[in-house]
């Protein structure tokens, strides 16, 4: 075989050479039908003995045949991994057609499928010059979107170039009534016999084209047969060469050996070989007498349809090489309503019969799914729920769809549904981003979906009261060598230190998994040291939410280790976890040599004072930190002085929260002279601290220098109307902030007077909160004044004021004129039916507002729905509560 392909008399000298080394390549191993053996083919060490074409490949990858050489396997995903591990030196997956690979194929298809003659679209009726001049590319692919089970066997190259070839002809036909095919069934049933029509009188060359062509497709595919010589063909009743025009010309492929004169023929795909032999045994089987796999016609009488497409699924499911799965698909389409539309009158079949056979053979499937008993769900399981959506019979996935999105699946898989959800997890939209499995398993449920959820990119299984066992399983998935898991969401799941264990375990050998959310379990300390030493080799995981999980100090200090080794983690939320100083100065300590991490949530542990300046001490040399949460850690204006401190020469932190602490006036004072030097932090939160009067007009003082502050929370801080006029006049110098937060403080009238002063000449700020300031009917139409002019507030929250009917009646004026606000807060502001009239009135002439709530004002249901109403009427796309 070799000196067939190799050019030289020496060629053993080159196998068996010392100098250099042989690296053979083998390419399609996909492709090869015979299965190979390791355990079972006989061991030879001779090259010139014959063998088996399928022993020989044994061999040679078991290294008893040129042992000297490197091989290499080239396959499609999925079948290099069954070779045995260390038997080859490399092993190349090509991956399948991604939704980007199948929009280049439809707009620059390769120019050999162009020119290939034995494709139906040179055979399809004309079409104008303007359908030509047409691109119908994007109407292909607009169908593929629509039909994501289309789109995703499309991921296979040669099930794309038909499906696609097939879209694209039908598009351009310029038929008014033609509905595109959704079943990949139709679109075969399209490909094969392009001019067919319901109503196309001539059937007879259909049925002989399957008598012959559909015949050999059937029995070959039972016997593994692929290619053929022309005697075989011959046999069946196929012309050969097959007539131009027909069915064989179209579906027929004519090859040359590369070693030899001989010819040889084969299915442009299996795929077409296995529909052909689908339809030929639904015509067969209406008539038939006895068992159709028997080619001898020796068997038990099988009567009728339904004896018939029975033994086809039992078959199918007994096919230890899945090689029947498409074939049964196919099938079950044949039955379905549009495609019985196209091949009935072909076939002889009347609309009766065929309403008959649809009804039998859903029964069928769906006893077959939901007998499956508590095993776990297999692909064949799967491919039989894909046989009910081949046949149109899809009220039972859509039921169970439907609870998998309104989360309603608790206690409901059982039975048949495990199944029909697997199915899903493929190809449902509701899991195109997340696949959502919160509050509805537990061990059993999990074990059944366990094969399925391999393929889950992005997984969300919260509040399921995991026990041990799970988490064994949830381990042996992570394990697995075919996880395509990314995002990993076991929130609230009652996961303790012990079933930590086989999740840690999985992360050692796990090469997808970036994020893992472990919030609201509790590890404690010891499942925390477990994680960390799985996170010490670990080098794939980016971010990892801790958050309530009690691992307090000794918890805290083995994730700084990790820290100070791990290359890869960005991201570490351990919020209320009862760590206190000492925990958190040892991840302080790491902090000093880490340059990986950039989001660290250490909120509502201990920390006070002694853990925020051990934290302060590490921003001074570590610069990559972009957010830093401290909310709610007792921290006073002391650990507040060397936090502006370091942050006066920290480089890198953009996001600081320091809400619900205990910072006071000097506390910021200091922050106020730190924004005046630091030129890095975008959002600063001091909400509820103890700032007042005298510490915000510090902060103030430094707005008006600082250029990148661009979103500043003050809400909760005994603010009065002197902090209020120190910041209206930083507003008018400052050109970043874009979002200010100065709820619940009382301000009063004469404050947002100044602040509404101040938006006329601000030209940044986008979002003003306003909530609970005790603005009147003064304050509401200073700032009805600043809308006027204003150009770029989106957002303006005023609830929980005093602004009457006399305030709307001046923001409604405003809104008339205004087209920057999008977003406008009015509840609980006492405005009445006729100040909730005057807004509603006032979107006549308003078209950019979204979202408007009147809610609380008094109006009651009747007025609600008379407003209500008004609004949708005069501003459809605005959302209104009220």
């Amino acid at each position: 075989m070799l000196r067939l392909v190799v050019p030289y008399d020496n060629v053993d000298v080159i196998l068996n050479s010392s100098d250099c080394k042989v690296l053979l390549i083998f390419d399609g191993l996909e492709e090869f039908r015979t299965p190979l053996d390791f355990s079972e083919a006989p061991a030879n060490s001779d090259p010139r003995r014959e063998l088996p074409v399928s022993d020989l490949i044994t061999n040679i990858v078991r290294g008893n045949l040129l042992p000297g050489v490197m091989l290499w396997l080239l396959s499609r995903p999925g079948v290099g991994s069954k070779v045995p591990a260390g038997l080859v030196d490399r092993v190349t997956e090509v991956p399948p057609f991604s939704p980007t690979d199948i929009q280049d194929y439809l707009t620059n298809p390769p120019r050999h499928l162009q020119e290939n003659s034995h494709t139906p679209s040179q055979e399809s009726t004309p079409r104008s010059r303007d359908a030509r001049e047409e691109d119908p590319s994007h109407k292909v692919w607009d169908h593929l979107s629509l039909q994501k089970p289309l789109r995703i066997l499309c991921s296979v190259p040669g099930i794309c170039r038909i499906v696609t070839r097939t879209l694209s002809r039908l598009v351009g036909s310029e038929s008014e009534d033609l509905l595109l095919p959704r079943t990949l069934t139709e679109i075969y049933t399209h490909y094969c016999w392009p001019h067919l029509s319901s109503s196309d009188p001539s059937t007879g060359s259909i049925r002989k084209s399957l008598t012959s062509l559909g015949r050999l497709a059937f029995y070959s595919l039972l016997r593994r047969r692929h290619t053929f010589c022309e005697a075989e063909l011959r046999t069946y009743g196929v012309d050969v060469p097959p007539p131009r025009g027909t069915l064989g010309h179209r579906v027929l492929k004519r090859e040359q050996s590369w070693s030899s004169e001989s010819i040889s023929w084969r299915f442009l795909h299996t795929s077409v070989q296995e529909f052909l032999g689908a339809v030929f045994y639904y015509m067969s089987s209406r008539r038939g007498m006895f068992d159709l796999f028997s080619e001898s016609g020796v068997s038990w009488p099988r009567i009728g349809f339904h004896s018939h497409y029975r033994a086809a699924l039992q078959k199918s499911s007994t096919a230890t090489s899945g090689n029947l799965d498409l074939f049964m698909c196919f099938l079950s389409g044949v039955l379905s309503s549009a495609t019985g539309a196209l091949l009935g009158s072909a076939l002889g079949v009347g609309r009766e019969e065929q309403v008959n056979q649809r009804t039998m053979a859903m029964t069928l499937l769906q006893n077959t799914v939901a007998g499956s008993g508590s095993e776990p769900v297999s692909m064949r399981s799967v491919s039989t729920v894909a046989c009910l959506a081949e046949l149109q019979q899809g009220e039972w996935l859509r039921s169970v769809e439907e609870d998998l999105i309104g989360c309603r699946l608790r206690g409901k898989l059982k039975g048949g549904v495990c199944a029909v959800l697997a199915y899903l997890l493929q190809v449902s939209d509701a899991c195109a981003e997340e696949t959502h499995l919160s509050n509805c398993l537990d061990s059993a449920s999990l074990k059944r979906l366990l094969p399925q959820l391999l393929y889950c990119s992005k997984l969300r299984m919260e509040n399921n009261g995991f026990k041990d066992d799970a988490m064994e399983l949830l381990g042996s998935l992570l394990s697995a060598k075919d996880c395509h898991i990314q995002f990993l969401s076991l929130a609230d799941s009652s996961i303790s230190s012990k079933g930590i264990k086989p999740l840690s375990r999985a992360l050692l050998v796990n090469r997808t998994l970036t994020i893992l959310d472990l919030h609201g379990n509790n590890i404690g300390t010891k499942g925390a040291k477990t994680l960390a030493e799985a996170l010490r080799m670990n080098q794939i995981i980016v971010s990892i939410n801790l958050q309530s999980n009690s691992i307090e100090d000794e918890g805290a200090r083995a994730l700084a280790e990790v820290l100070q080794s791990n290359r890869k983690l960005t991201s570490l939320n351990v919020q209320k976890n009862g760590i206190g100083p000492d925990g958190v100065k040892r991840i302080a300590e790491s902090l000093k040599k880490n340059q990986i991490l950039q989001d660290l949530n250490v909120s509502s542990n201990h920390l006070g004072d002694l853990g925020t300046v051990a934290l302060a001490q590490a921003l001074v040399v570590n610069h990559t930190l972009c957010t830093l949460s401290l909310q709610s850690n007792s921290v006073s204006d002391k650990g507040m002085k060397a936090l502006t401190l370091a942050l006066r020469s920290n480089r890198g932190l953009t996001t600081l929260n320091l809400r619900e602490n205990s910072i006071g006036v000097e506390g910021a004072k200091a922050i106020a002279r730190a924004l005046q030097e630091n030129s890095t932090l975008r959002e600063l939160d001091l909400t509820a601290n103890l700032l007042h009067d005298e510490g915000v007009t510090a902060i103030a003082g430094s707005v008006k220098v600082n250029r990148a502050l661009r979103s500043l929370h003050l809400q909760w801080n005994f603010m009065k109307i002197g902090a209020a006029k120190a910041l209206a006049q930083s507003l008018h110098s400052n050109s970043s902030i874009q979002l200010l937060d100065l709820q619940e403080n009382t301000l009063g009238d004469e404050g947002v007077v100044a602040l509404a002063g101040a938006l006329k000449a601000n030209s940044s700020l986008a979002v003003l909160y306003l909530q609970g300031v005790s603005a009147g009917k003064a304050g509401a139409e200073a700032l009805a004044e600043a809308l006027m002019v204003n150009q770029t507030l989106c957002t303006l929250d005023l609830r929980g004021n005093s602004i009457g009917m006399g305030g709307a009646k001046a923001l409604s004026s405003a809104l008339k004129t205004n087209r920057s606000l999008r977003s406008l807060n009015l509840q609980e502001n006492s405005l009445g039916m006729d100040g909730a009239i005057f807004i509603a009135t006032a979107l006549r002439g308003n078209h950019q507002l979204t979202y408007i709530n009147l809610q609380g004002n008094g109006i009651g249901e009747s007025g609600a729905k008379v407003v209500s109403d008004a609004i949708r009427t005069d501003a459809a796309e605005c959302v209104v509560d009220i």
